[in-house]
């Protein structure tokens, strides 16, 4: 296991936050309390611990198939239904939403090989990841990956409640490959993925997924 770059600045100075407070506590809060300074260094490292978990990246056997949507994000599906499109396609989409908590691997990755079609950041607000308009008035962003068969798919990166930074490795007019890093969002998020239409759903509500590796529909 390896820990993502994105989590270098956040881990050292939450290490150093924490060794200053550990010692503050040692030599004047708690000085001569050897329960409390003991009870501090246990409740320090378990959060240096969660924050640590966060930024992983386990070693995993990626799933590579040009005909299949494979998942973008480790979480679990929240939605999985027909709606319309209303940034890019302007049309009726098959949607399959997957929730990141705190606890799951944060790494996004290409759902798909192609080209970048269509890419848009959008500041915005930071509601609750499975509030209704999340994906309209959240900070997000909007990529299509186009095939060369010409099937484009389009994945949204919402920033949750406890989001306040995506990060993006794609740019419009690139070439992108299936289950590559394509982005990171920061404590808590969700991914939506429209599909065309007769595309089949393979995965369920409720079902735990793996970024890189749970296929989540088939394409025709």
């Amino acid at each position: 296991m390896r820990f993502h770059r994105e989590g270098n600045t956040i881990m050292l100075v939450t290490a150093l936050i924490l060794l200053g407070l550990n010692l503050l506590a040692y030599y004047f809060l708690f000085r001569g309390n050897q329960t409390a300074v003991i009870a501090l260094a246990v409740v320090s490292l378990i959060a240096f611990g969660l924050v640590v978990q966060f930024f992983r990246i386990p070693k995993r056997e990626h799933t590579l198939d040009e005909k299949l949507v494979i998942a973008p994000a480790d979480g679990t599906v929240v939605v999985i239904e027909e709606t319309e499109e209303l940034e890019y396609f302007k049309a009726k989409r098959k949607q399959v939403s997957i929730f990141m908590s705190p606890l799951n691997v944060h790494v996004n990755r290409n759902p798909l090989s192609g080209v970048v079609s269509y890419f848009r950041y959008y500041p915005g607000k930071y509601l609750v990841a499975w509030h209704p308009k999340s994906s309209t008035e959240n900070e997000r962003t909007t990529v299509v990956i186009k095939q060369e068969n010409g099937i484009e798919v389009l994945m949204r990166q919402i920033a949750g409640a406890l989001a306040r930074r995506i990060v993006w490795y794609v740019r419009e007019g690139e070439p992108v490959k299936q289950t590559e890093e394509m982005g990171f969002i920061k404590f808590g998020s969700r991914v939506d993925l429209y599909l065309p239409l007769d595309a089949k759903i393979n995965v369920t509500m409720g079902q735990k997924t793996k970024g890189g590796v749970t296929v989540v529909a088939e394409l025709a």
